[in-house]
């Protein structure tokens, strides 16, 4: 593994944190004990939602979410192309059929006017997602599944925090999802989240989720087989001092990223992060910064190259599903879905987390200046 003097992500862990895993370590409990349960009853509290259920993964929430509403074999899955945390491939693993379907070029997230013309008769549900810390257009969008009679499923891993129309992402969906691995504002290291406001599909994610200690107990057989997909004890008392402290995180964060408009915004011809009217408050996954169209992907990838050799770890934000192997075998191909590959091909991340000092970010941004320099395309870069 590559050593940097720049990471692209750092856990904000505090004293609290270290305290809590230590008395986990010293408790007779690291699987199946009481903070899994106060971490879930703290977030669903967090968000207003009425049912908060901890599993392992962000992915491994969605597949129990589309397993607790019934969705299976032959059943299609209207998602997005594009994001970092790909939680669309648990709607293949559910045996469902990914419906790929492209996104807004300023959000980045699904365009709900493109949705229309993916229905099909198998269609039961819509997974959005909040790209970047940008929310999606929740008002549309939930429009579109009421009038559908669809199921609206949110992935809000990316933008924790972030507010669309008074509301905290998280709040919209049926169900939503949140991944708790690094880069998150909120890392556990691993785990994830569902909430729900819907009693009923809360107990099916549960019984999906694992066997209960006293299950073991009993002589009766489950009605559902059980992914095994619980969070351990060690990951709730980090998610829930995470939890008690992110106001903080977010501020601090929010400094970094004052920072990075002070610096890159010096620079000619850069434009503004965008914020829609509707997103009251953004909070940043990562750094991602949009190079002008004059730049290619190999540019990009030129930049990428020049800024670890730097020692500064920044990467492309993400592969568009529709150009990896697996959605290759289900029909799909390059050119299908031309916003997003017109700023995927286009976007990098760069480092982003609460321990970047403003010295870090003017290196990092002046780095990414003279590589866009070296590449032959000048210095059009967009936040």
């Amino acid at each position: 593994m590559a050593e940097y003097s720049i990471l692209l992500s750092d856990p904000d862990v505090s004293s609290a944190e270290l305290a809590a895993v230590q008395a986990v370590l010293s408790s007779p409990r690291l699987s199946q004990g009481p903070r899994v349960e106060t971490f879930e009853a703290a977030f669903a509290q967090y968000l207003d939602r009425r049912h908060a259920v901890a599993v392992a993964s962000g992915t491994l929430g969605l597949l129990l979410a589309l397993q607790a509403h019934g969705i299976a074999a032959g059943d299609e899955v209207i998602c997005s192309p594009y994001g970092w945390h790909q939680l669309a491939h648990a709607v293949s693993l559910a045996g469902a059929i990914p419906v790929l379907s492209d996104i807004d070029y300023w959000s980045g997230g699904l365009n709900p006017e493109k949705l229309a013309a993916k229905l099909t008769p198998h269609t039961r549900a819509v997974l959005a997602g909040n790209i970047a810390g940008h929310p999606a257009a929740w008002g549309p969008l939930r429009a579109f599944a009421a009038r559908h009679g669809l199921l609206l499923l949110e992935d809000s891993t990316e933008a924790l925090g972030s507010r669309y129309q008074g509301r905290l992402v998280g709040s919209f969906g049926d169900c939503a999802m949140f991944d708790f691995s690094q880069p998150g504002a909120l890392c556990c290291g691993e785990g994830g989240m569902v909430v729900t406001d819907d009693a009923d599909v809360a107990l099916r994610l549960r019984a999906l989720r694992n066997r209960r200690l006293d299950d073991r107990f009993s002589v009766s057989i489950s009605a559902h087989i059980p992914w095994q997909a619980g969070m351990s004890e060690l990951g709730a008392a980090l998610g829930l001092e995470q939890l008690q402290r992110l106001p903080e995180i977010l501020r601090r964060r929010k400094r970094v990223e004052q920072y990075y408009a002070d610096h890159i915004l010096s620079f000619e011809g850069i434009k503004p992060p965008y914020a829609a009217p509707e997103a009251d408050e953004v909070h940043w996954f990562l750094c991602l910064v949009h190079l002008g169209t004059r730049f290619s992907r190999s540019s990009r990838d030129a930049i990428v190259s020049d800024l670890r050799t730097a020692g500064v770890e920044a990467a492309a934000y993400c592969q568009p599903l529709h150009q990896q192997r697996h959605y290759l075998d289900h029909g799909y191909r390059r050119g299908q879905f031309p916003v997003t590959e017109k700023i995927a091909d286009r976007a990098l991340v760069l480092p982003f987390h609460a321990h970047l000092g403003e010295d870090q970010v003017d290196f990092i941004v002046q780095t990414a200046k003279d590589a866009s320099i070296n590449v032959g395309a000048g210095a059009a870069i967009y936040l």
